[in-house]
């Protein structure tokens, strides 16, 4: 049996009455440099809450992950943000939805644990691709990042390429999806592994690619 899916199964119940996730647009707008209030916002209330923290989680676990400091210094950053909309909803119990607590995702604490199994498990798969995966995508992939000229949707469209390059190449029983979102999340890993000053700009748009291609399945693999 598949270890990550016997481990969905294991804490599928937990999860049911978590992440519910409004039919509102899966599209967001990223700042081209870094994290926006209205995108923090959304990515906190809305859909991209999954999305953010099974990317974050896979980045701090993967081996060779040479910017954890500033992935959390990003975090961070991000938490101070988020402070300072607290004149956001509150949910009908009084807590926030999907609010920052204690430097953490306001998560349930069983929740916080699904997502670092899952994204562990998802980091080991990473680890094991990486040597797999040719600097020449890497690098290519860099200088689109770099390149001021071109679009957020430019640039999305070359990790797509890159992504699905991959899969054909990279032998493996895995199902496409799967091995889809862990190249996206190993390329971003790679990719500011390379340049350190291009994690905001990697994130969001690893970030925007997960939740548009990767949505529903995400959720599946969570036990929604």
């Amino acid at each position: 049996m598949d270890p990550l899916a016997g481990a969905v199964g294991v804490l599928r119940g937990a999860l049911r009455d978590v992440f519910r996730v409004g039919k509102q647009s899966r599209c967001f707008e990223f700042s081209r440099h870094g994290l926006n209030s209205d995108f923090l916002m959304s990515q906190i209330n809305g859909s991209l809450q999954m999305e953010y923290a099974l990317l974050f989680t896979f980045l701090e676990a993967s081996s060779d992950c040479k910017f954890r400091d500033q992935l959390h210094s990003l975090q961070s950053q991000q938490i101070m943000l988020c402070r300072g909309n607290d004149d956001d909803e509150l949910q009908t119990d009084g807590n926030r939805s999907g609010h920052f607590q204690n430097g953490e995702l306001g998560l349930a604490p069983t929740n916080e644990d699904v997502i670092r199994i899952i994204a562990a498990q998802l980091a080991e798969i990473g680890d094991q691709l990486d040597k797999d995966v040719q600097g020449r995508v890497v690098n290519d992939l860099v200088q689109h990042f770099l390149n001021e000229n071109l679009s957020r949707e430019e640039i999305t469209l070359h990790m797509s390429r890159a992504v699905r390059e991959l899969t054909r190449s990279i032998p493996s029983d895995m199902e496409q999806e799967k091995a889809m979102l862990v190249l996206a999340m190993l390329l971003t890993k790679k990719i500011v592994n390379t340049v350190p000053s291009l994690l905001r700009h990697v994130f969001n748009t690893t970030l925007n690619y997960m939740n548009q291609q990767f949505h529903n399945y995400i959720v599946e693999m969570l036990g929604e």
